[in-house]
């Protein structure tokens, strides 16, 4: 029996490749959450997304306020009615949209970053703030998961917060994209597949989302480097990972120097096969 999601949401989300919204951490964790951000980032004089070392990215190590998010049980229960008990996180971004800073996501697959088998990686992207059209929110073309995996280019747009920047050429038909609004605290689901992109932030306010990429723990790497990836729910019995610790502390130096050993490797993976 499903621990959060009903039999219906189950079934379109195996038929469109998202669901959204979806009740999450609530609204005053979400505040308490970006108030940890914000409290780091004045600290250090400069936005997360400004930083050195990828810190955006794998930050589930770095902080034990992000590192709880992850495990949060309101997004773990509806991500294992789609993938099942044993669960790991294998990547974090932390999506950040400034006032006027222009930045976008063009049409992208998110296995094309990934390098996984099987294709059962599921995305859970938590607000952290309200996310709008006016904002910058996530759009997706329903039903594009089940093409599988499509070519992608090496991408020249300006702003680009794809780490690698390759995306899709943009000769789809948006006629029937979604846009995926929410209010901070809840989140939504998308398959690796599922074609998606987000616009720039024209308001005068932050937009911050969190994406974290969970897979069941039987999905291994494609590639010879040895990924790391965090067992968050059941156990794990295969082994394809590098197991990651939880931070005890925020920026512990012993966690700084396996986040940086983590990241190296994860950046260096190869491209993901170009079919299914």
């Amino acid at each position: 029996m499903p621990k959060k999601l009903s039999r219906a949401q189950i079934d379109a989300y195996r038929t469109r490749g998202y669901l959204c919204p979806i009740p999450g951490i609530g609204g005053d964790e979400a505040a308490r959450l970006r108030a940890c951000l914000e409290t780091f980032e004045a600290g250090r004089g400069a936005t997360l997304g400004q930083m050195p070392g990828a810190m955006r990215a794998k930050t589930h190590l770095l902080f034990t306020w992000m590192a709880g998010l992850v495990r949060h049980a309101a997004i773990l229960d509806a991500v294992e009615d789609l993938i099942g008990p044993d669960i790991l996180l294998f990547h974090l971004t932390c999506w950040l949209k400034e006032p006027g800073d222009g930045a976008v996501v063009p049409w992208h697959q998110d296995a094309t970053y990934f390098a996984l088998e099987p294709f059962e990686h599921v995305t859970a992207w938590v607000g952290l703030t309200d996310s709008t059209v006016e904002n910058g929110c996530v759009h997706v073309l329903p039903g594009t998961h089940d093409a599988g995996q499509q070519t992608h280019v090496q991408d020249t747009v300006e702003n680009n917060l794809l780490s690698r920047g390759q995306s899709l050429p943009e000769d789809y038909d948006t006629a029937n994209a979604v846009a995926l609004t929410m209010a901070a605290g809840e989140f939504s689901l998308h398959h690796t597949h599922l074609i998606h992109r987000s616009e720039p932030n024209r308001t005068a306010e932050r937009r911050i989302g969190i994406g974290i990429s969970y897979v069941p723990a039987r999905v291994r790497h494609l590639g010879p480097r040895r990924l790391s990836a965090s067992l968050v729910r059941g156990e794990d019995r295969f082994g394809h990972f590098e197991s990651e610790p939880r931070p005890a502390r925020d920026l512990d130096p012993a966690m700084l120097a396996r986040h940086a050993d983590y990241m190296d490797r994860f950046f260096h993976i190869d491209s993901a096969p170009t079919a299914a």
